[in-house]
């Protein structure tokens, strides 16, 4: 007797992991990436019309590169082959561009794909470079590194970069339903749209990362009455952890980041602490944190502490790097950092005060010595007659007017003695001061 989860018995199936059997053969079947293969899209045309050039895709894990690049190749006049940069050197790039000549001279276009393009140095990667450029390969190449850093600039100038994004939480879902529909053995599996929902979730975009969960939570699900039903209990014992329900887009979501923040305003690192653990621990995305952590110290700090900025920019950096869960420690650090610093809200209500009234005077012109003269006509006009150039004058300063006349005498940014900013209250009395004598 077969177990319920065998294959059919009329047909032999070779074992493959559940991400690798679902992977699309055709655009139809593919997910994500309207931008680049959608409707009227470059790649679609580009296939369509069997104009493939050589091309460079950068995204995260899982999204689908490698898929993209398989499926350019099944469906254009070409053949494909794969090089890892981790095993790969300059000999069997050789030895495939041999092949490739082979190709050419027969009438088929060569497609190379390079996965973790960015782990080739230079000399591996130039030794593509006269075979792009003469059309013996089309190099599709794939790395999850901002390739202007990581691929050589002789290369990348010969290349097309696509960005591909972090898949839709929909996008997930669909794909957990498609391999529960079209896999054999998992017709019988049963659950709902709650627990694909929360796979999706953990998933943080990577299709690749969702069906592995989804197949390792059939695998351990025990069979009850001819079916496999997978439960939320059983999510949390797959994946050995709490499953949180939680909404990205819902009330809790903005409760817990306005809690987040205003624990950093109030200078409690615990609170704090607390709020971004409840997020990450729940499946938010780091570099949502990330951004509005950049935010935070710009309109609750500014210039009482000018690294907090510093501090806030690199952690997006370490979470674009390092991703969940090790970007954990960076945003815990930042978050700290945030709330130890000094405050100040003098930038967040100078910009406030300052754009209604770029608002409401948009008609003012700018005043002439400080219009630029590029022509002889602008001089003539006036264009910049009066101007006095600050190098020339002592301490670098002048009395000249700025502002149009009808708002000369306004004052936006008023520092606080806070920290950095109480050095910048004391600058601005100092100008002020020396611009009277004048």
């Amino acid at each position: 007797m077969n177990n319920l989860f065998d294959s059919d018995p009329g047909e032999h199936y070779e074992f493959k992991p559940l991400a690798e059997r679902m992977r699309p053969t055709t655009l139809d079947q593919f997910f994500g990436q309207e931008e680049i293969v959608g409707e009227d899209s470059p790649i679609r045309k580009m296939i369509e019309n069997d104009t493939i050039t050589s091309m460079i895709f950068w995204g995260p894990p899982g999204v689908g590169k490698t898929t993209l690049a398989k499926i350019i190749a099944r469906q254009t006049n070409s053949l494909f082959y794969e090089l890892s940069a981790v095993t790969a050197g300059v000999k069997e790039i050789k030895e495939l561009i041999e092949i490739a000549k082979f190709n050419k001279a027969n009438g088929k276009k060569t497609i190379v794909f390079v996965d973790e393009i960015h782990r080739f140095n230079k000399s591996q990667q130039d030794a593509f470079l006269p075979h792009v450029e003469n059309g013996n390969i089309i190099l599709i190449g794939a790395t999850t590194e901002n390739p202007s850093f990581e691929v050589n600039s002789a290369l990348l100038s010969r290349t097309k970069v696509y960005v591909l994004k972090s898949l839709s939480k929909q996008d997930i879902f669909q794909i957990l339903q498609r391999a529960l529909k079209e896999t054999y053995e998992y017709k019988r599996v049963k659950t709902d749209d709650e627990c694909l929902e929360i796979i999706a979730d953990v998933s943080h975009g990577d299709a690749r990362t969702a069906l592995n969960t989804l197949e390792n939570v059939i695998n351990i699900t025990p069979v009850k009455k001819n079916k496999k039903i997978i439960t939320k209990e059983t999510l949390e014992h797959s994946l050995q952890s709490k499953v949180f329900l939680y909404d990205k887009k819902g009330e809790e979501h903005y409760n817990l980041i306005s809690a987040l923040h205003k624990s950093m305003r109030n200078s409690d690192p615990d609170a704090a602490l607390y709020y971004l653990a409840r997020m990450l621990e729940a499946g938010e995305d780091p570099l949502y944190v990330a951004r509005r952590l950049i935010r935070f110290a710009s309109e609750d700090i500014g210039l009482a502490n000018p690294n907090a900025l510093l501090q806030a920019t690199s952690a997006y950096s370490a979470c674009h790097y390092n991703g969940m869960p090790e970007c954990n420690v960076n945003l815990a650090q930042v978050v700290v950092y945030l709330s130890l610093s000094p405050k100040s809200n003098s930038l967040y209500t100078a910009y406030t005060e300052v754009a209604e009234d770029a608002r409401n005077t948009m008609q003012e012109k700018v005043p002439l010595h400080l219009r630029n003269a590029v022509t002889k006509l602008d001089s003539e006009l006036g264009n910049g007659k009066g101007y006095q150039y600050a190098h020339d004058y002592e301490n670098k300063i002048t009395a000249m007017q700025c502002l149009p006349d009808s708002l000369k005498n306004k004052k936006y940014y008023r520092p606080t003695n806070s920290g950095h900013e109480k050095q910048f209250a004391d600058i601005l009395r100092k100008i002020g001061a020396y611009k009277k004598s004048l």
